[in-house]
């Protein structure tokens, strides 16, 4: 969710309400601090979804591809992983440890590199299921999967709450889901079904679709709603009477959560505007990015700035610029103006990625008869690649509530969980709660 996507999506969500759409601000845009975050990490510049994580949740730089550990931990490493005093604990395990309650909750695969960075501790972000962890060469009874870790972990089996996608990374081969999906375990472990039996002593409810989902009762103890195997359809693919949206499932976290006498942490993720970069489907992106707007605003709607800190981020840029001399009010997601070649070109498009037309007999190719209102298309880029990377520059922080003024400036990302932690009175730092310039 870089500043371009940011300011691409604002136009588009005007657009979408008949106005020019530049003028339009997303609900964290509203919030009254902002700042910057430095996304770099320790081994590369550029940063992937899961060393990002570990900053923005566990307060420390990691390597490139893993989670929840120090950069001790270089990719695929299994046996440093398995010292713990090479593992770093997030915000989410500071809360549990001062009684707060805990929730995940995202559009991707529940074991996905942000989410695992709540609750997992692994030397590979793609070692989601014991399979993942065999297909790589590693042992997976020593090397513990992401979704076991969720289930079984020190700190995922203390979540309240986790809602997301990725289904198929808790069930045998030899099973099937609600829908009749084969699971990918090789393990023969169905975790669904040891989750509920951990929990047998608590309320708690499994669900898979939107009606169970918003069915289960406010006073529920935990709650694992897992909505399709992989991840959750692209909002405009979404069956809306079937999936819940991700603002659905934020203020039914929120209201889960709320139950508790001593607060609550929540994560939210809307992790498919990612996705949708990769493929350089920018109409997607921009779609998605509007549902996570919609959900920050579903949670400034349940909850209270006195007491509840909301801190809006993004891991990592992307590689969409957005370019040209368009006249105000221009479509966002359609043509731009014209090359020195006299060809069209999109407001919108990418440094690299799949969207890359090779030159016809010296010339670029002419959009004129392409669909840019297809939300398939994939837009121009510069370098072909199978899929877009990531970008390096800074990304926005959006803050409001308790010390939101905190998150001023410019910011390494690391420093993100920290602060929540000081305004939060949990963690191991100096906190408003034991400051004594506050206590006097």
């Amino acid at each position: 969710m870089s500043i371009p996507t940011l300011a691409a999506a604002r136009a588009y969500l005007g657009q979408q309400n008949n106005q020019p759409g530049e003028e339009t601000q997303l609900s964290f845009e509203r919030f009254p601090v902002a700042g910057l975050s430095k996304t770099y990490c320790v081994d590369s510049q550029v940063a992937d979804s899961a060393c990002s994580a570990t900053a923005y949740l566990c307060g420390v730089k990691a390597n490139k591809g893993t989670a929840g550990v120090t950069a001790a931990v270089k990719r695929n490493d299994c046996q440093a992983m398995q010292n713990t005093s090479n593992h770093v604990y997030s915000v989410g395990k500071w809360s549990q440890l001062k009684g707060k309650r805990t929730g995940v909750v995202t559009t991707t695969r529940i074991t996905h590199a942000s989410p695992s960075g709540v609750y997992a501790h692994t030397a590979n972000r793609d070692w989601e299921s014991d399979a993942d962890v065999s297909k790589s060469g590693a042992d997976p009874t020593e090397c513990l999967d992401i979704a076991t870790q969720m289930i079984h972990g020190e700190t995922g089996r203390y979540l309240n709450v986790m809602l997301g996608g990725g289904k198929s990374e808790f069930i045998p081969k030899s099973e099937t889901d609600e829908e009749g999906n084969k699971g990918l375990r090789e393990d023969g472990r169905n975790l669904i079904e040891e989750w509920k039996a951990e929990k047998s002593g608590s309320t708690y409810e499994y669900v898979f679709d939107r009606t169970g989902l918003l069915n289960v009762p406010d006073d529920t103890e935990y709650v694992l709603g897992l909505f399709q195997k992989n991840h959750i359809d692209y909002n405009v693919d979404r069956d809306p009477a079937k999936t819940p949206s991700l603002a659905e499932m934020t203020e039914k976290a929120i209201k889960l959560l709320s139950q508790g006498e001593n607060g609550y942490f929540l994560f939210v993720e809307g992790g498919r505007i990612d996705h949708a970069h990769h493929s350089t489907k920018a109409r997607k992106a921009l779609n998605e990015t509007v549902e996570f707007h919609k959900a920050i605003q579903a949670a400034v709607d349940v909850t209270n700035p006195e007491d509840t800190l909301i801190v809006v981020t993004s891991d990592h840029a992307h590689t969409m610029s957005l370019n040209g001399y368009p006249d105000r009010g221009n479509d966002i997601l359609g043509v731009g103006g014209k090359g020195s070649d006299n060809l069209p070109y999109t407001t919108l498009s990418y440094a690299n990625g799949p969207g890359y037309r090779s030159e016809i007999d010296g010339h670029r190719h002419d959009i004129s008869n392409d669909d840019l209102s297809d939300n398939e298309y994939e837009y121009p880029a510069l370098v072909p690649l199978k899929t877009e990377t990531h970008g390096g520059d800074d990304v926005g922080i959006f803050a409001y509530g308790p010390w939101a003024h905190l998150f001023t400036g410019v910011n390494e990302q690391n420093l993100i969980p920290h602060i929540m932690a000081y305004a939060s009175c949990i963690g191991n730092g100096i906190t408003v709660c034991d400051d004594v310039y506050f206590r006097r």
